[in-house]
């Protein structure tokens, strides 16, 4: 799993590539907390493009950031979801609470 960031104003984007699953959720998970503390971001964003496999434990990493998130009054958003993880993501109801774009531009001027 690699990570890759970038900053536009207070929203960090984050696009994962590769499987996000139990071997490096915890590595993944402390990784986004320190990029999103270190960086005092308010929004997070998800690009799933590149991602082609998420379990349990990579929903429970999107969730636990989604509830930082929201503690701080910002919002979450994923965009470019693969096929696979839009069935997980809506089988899972993470649809309910965090919001799904077409394209970065998009989920940027809906936050």
């Amino acid at each position: 799993m690699q990570l890759e960031y970038q900053l536009v104003q207070n929203t960090l984007i984050v696009k994962l590539k590769g499987e996000l699953d139990h071997h490096v959720a915890e590595k993944i998970r402390q990784e986004l907390d320190d990029t999103i503390k270190k960086n005092r971001c308010k929004n997070l964003i998800f690009n799933l493009s590149d991602m082609r496999f998420m379990d349990s434990s990579g929903i429970g990493v999107i969730i636990g950031r989604y509830k930082y998130i929201s503690q701080i009054g910002g919002k979450v958003a994923v965009v470019e979801v693969s096929e696979k993880v839009d069935k997980i993501f809506s089988l899972a109801g993470m649809y309910r609470i965090i919001g799904k774009h077409q394209n970065q531009l998009d989920a940027l001027n809906s936050l």
